[in-house]
C-alpha cells in the first residue's frame, strides 16, 4: 500500500509521514526532497528560474512514477500538488493507494509558516500579517482536492503519534 499525505505546506505531512513509515514498516519520501535530488536544484530555484507551471509538471510526472513503481511506501506531497495536472484523480483511482489530508486550521499554519517563509517560495515575499488571508485563499481553493481524501484528519490538537495512530487504525 502506498499512503500519500496531502494538505497545505506546513500541516506537518513530512513530520507526520516519518513517523507513520516507521510504524508501516516501509519507506518515507518527501516529494519535494524527490524533485530537488532529481532536478539538482531547490524547489524555490525551480520556481524561480523555470516557473510554477514547469514545477507542476514535474511533481505530477514523479508522483505518478513513484505510484506505479512502488507498491510500500509513504509519501509526502507538496501542499498543491493534488490540485494540478490530474494529479489527485490519479491518486483517488489508483488501487494500490490510501489518500490522507491533514487538515490543519488556518491560525495553527499561519503560526508554523511565518517562521519558515525563506523555505516557501509561494509565501517569501509576503508581509506576515499578509499570511493568513494568503493561506485562507489558497485553502479555498483547494479545499475541493483536498476533502477528495480517502481519509481526513483534523490535525489541530494533536500529536504527531496521535496522528499517526488515526491514519494506521483507518487504514490498516
Amino acid at each position: 500500500m502506498i499512503v500519500v499525505l496531502l494538505g497545505y505546506m506546513g500541516c506537518g505531512k513530512s513530520t507526520v509521514g516519518q513517523i507513520l513509515a516507521k510504524n508501516l514498516k516501509t519507506n518515507f519520501l518527501d516529494l519535494d526532497d524527490y524533485i530537488e535530488q532529481k532536478q539538482n536544484t531547490s524547489i524555490s530555484e525551480i520556481f524561480n528560474t523555470k516557473g510554477e507551471l514547469f514545477f507542476r509538471t514535474i511533481e505530477s510526472d514523479a508522483v505518478k512514477q513513484l505510484c506505479h513503481n512502488s507498491d510500500s511506501l509513504v509519501l509526502a506531497l507538496g501542499g498543491g500538488t493534488p490540485c494540478y495536472s490530474d494529479t489527485m484523480q490519479f491518486l483517488v483511482n489508483h488501487p494500490n493507494v490510501k489518500t490522507v489530508f491533514l487538515n490543519l486550521s488556518i491560525k495553527n499554519l499561519s503560526d508554523r509558516l511565518i517562521h519558515e517563509k525563506a523555505k516557501r517560495p509561494l509565501i517569501a515575499n509576503l508581509n506576515d500579517a499578509d499570511i493568513p488571508e494568503f493561506i485562507a485563499k489558497h485553502l479555498f481553493e483547494r479545499s475541493f482536492y483536498y476533502n477528495q481524501a480517502e481519509l481526513i484528519i483534523q490535525t489541530d490538537n494533536l500529536s504527531v503519534s496521535e496522528i499517526t495512530a488515526r491514519i494506521k487504525t483507518k487504514l490498516i
